[in-house]
């Protein structure tokens, strides 16, 4: 069987819904061995397609040349060639972050946004293939990681619409491809180099160990198939273990303290329960530590943190780090911000009407005076809760209501003249509620979001 076949039928084995009268791709193309032949596989297959190239400019000419080469596949395949350059260097340093993970990132949120702006209905195709795997899959061993960091690179990632058709095939079946049928690529000179970590496997790891083990990238391929069917089981066993463990509750992950210490295995439900929010592998035991940690103790990853909060774990989203203002004029009725909306109304005050709720604030209009501040609340922040004299810090308020804490981050203040006068959706300010002399009303609405 040639490789034409081989790719069809591979293709028919894992994407069959997909076809030539139903499906338009966006090939990932460099301009190097795999990414060519693939596109006179897909070409040969009889897919419509738009070429998408991506110039790193790390290499100099070389970059500008690989771009070039590029260009004369779109005129050779007819077809729509796309192009983006990158600062890629800029862009690893401003987020302290590898060059290949810059360009990985960069890479795909392009790629994404292409088709969801541009091309409906339009799978993202790499020329992954085996070889790639291998060294995915001892990457992810050697730096930790649970069963589905050994199970390689997938075929199908749905959410990102991103398939990878040559996962079956191997390197030196793309060369003998290329060479037969007279396929021009070009050679990305950095790729013999061990400056990269996936260089060094490719280049120095693998063939080392290839002298103790020959049949080493055969093994290693037929592992991950057997991790792969093993992985169908273990899923439908973690979901069924963290749908028990776990509570929703908005955008946050609620879990008991003790259900997760009596989980079973705990290590492996504790990594599963995490990993999905960005954290490592190397933060499983620390996540597990946090489990008798004091009150308030938290781990972060890129994206979440995991908190403990009394009885309770909670994973939540990492809080903005700009803290927002707003000034609120004597004109303003309706004001939208990051929590909800706070709505405005002064009218006259009839004695014996509702007193101040959570959601409502009703102010002495007569002292009040604009502008008014609108603002999350700052360490140090205190306020005379209505029917105290005293003040009080907000962080002794929020023990007393017995807040989490991304609960109160999410708190915000109404201040005038550098004085607190609502903790809105908690409590006023007694020195701005209604008296026995109150002519006018401010009447405040919160409607939460």
């Amino acid at each position: 069987m040639d490789l034409l076949q081989s790719f069809q039928k591979y293709w028919q084995k894992e994407f069959g819904q997909l076809s030539p009268a139903n499906c338009r791709l966006l090939l990932a193309v460099s301009g190097g061995v795999d990414s060519v032949v693939l596109t006179d596989l897909v070409a040969r297959s009889g897919f419509d397609f738009v070429i998408a190239h991506c110039n790193f400019q790390l290499r100099g000419e070389e970059s500008e040349r690989d771009e070039k080469f590029v260009r004369s596949l779109g005129v050779k395949y007819d077809k729509q060639v796309l192009v983006k350059k990158f600062d890629t260097a800029q862009y690893a340093d401003a987020e302290k972050i590898s060059i290949q993970e810059a360009a990985r990132v960069l890479r795909y949120d392009w790629f994404s946004s292409i088709i969801h702006e541009k091309l409906a209905n339009c799978f993202i195709a790499t020329a992954h293939h085996a070889d790639d795997a291998i060294e995915t899959a001892l990457m992810y061993f050697f730096r930790g990681t649970g069963i589905k960091g050994l199970t390689g690179i997938q075929p199908l990632q749905q959410k990102r619409s991103l398939i990878r058709p040559l996962l079956a095939c191997r390197k030196q079946e793309l060369l003998d491809y290329a060479k037969a049928h007279g396929l021009l690529f070009v050679e990305d000179t950095s790729n013999n180099t061990d400056k990269y970590t996936r260089n060094f496997f490719r280049n120095q790891l693998i063939p080392a160990v290839k002298e103790v083990f020959p049949q080493v990238e055969e093994n290693i391929l037929h592992t991950i198939s057997r991790l792969n069917e093993a992985m169908v089981l273990y899923e439908q066993a973690v979901r069924l273990n963290l749908s028990k463990l776990t509570e929703q509750k908005g955008n946050e992950i609620h879990v008991p303290v003790l259900k997760w210490k009596q989980a079973k295995p705990l290590q492996t439900i504790t990594w599963e329960l995490i990993s999905a929010y960005g954290f490592s592998a190397a933060q499983t035991a620390e996540a597990i530590k946090l489990l008798d940690a004091a009150n308030g103790s938290f781990l972060q990853s890129p994206t979440h943190r995991l908190i403990r909060n009394r009885n309770w774990m909670i994973i939540a989203p990492n809080m903005p780090a700009a803290v927002a203002h707003m000034l609120i004029g004597e004109k303003d009725k309706d004001v939208e911000y990051q929590n909800g909306r706070l709505a405005f109304e002064t009218r006259d005050w009839k004695p014996g009407a509702k007193e101040t709720l959570n959601t409502e604030a009703l102010l002495d209009a007569s002292e009040i005076r604009f502008p008014l501040l609108l603002r999350k609340c700052k360490q140090g922040d205190y306020f005379y809760p209505l029917g105290m004299q005293k003040k009080k810090k907000l962080s002794r308020f929020f023990i007393d209501q017995k807040l989490a804490r991304t609960e109160k981050e999410k708190v915000w203040v109404l201040e005038m003249d550098k004085k607190i006068i609502w903790v809105v959706g908690y409590r006023i300010d007694d020195r701005v509620k209604l008296t026995d002399t109150t002519k006018k009303v401010l009447h405040i609405t919160y409607l939460p979001r």
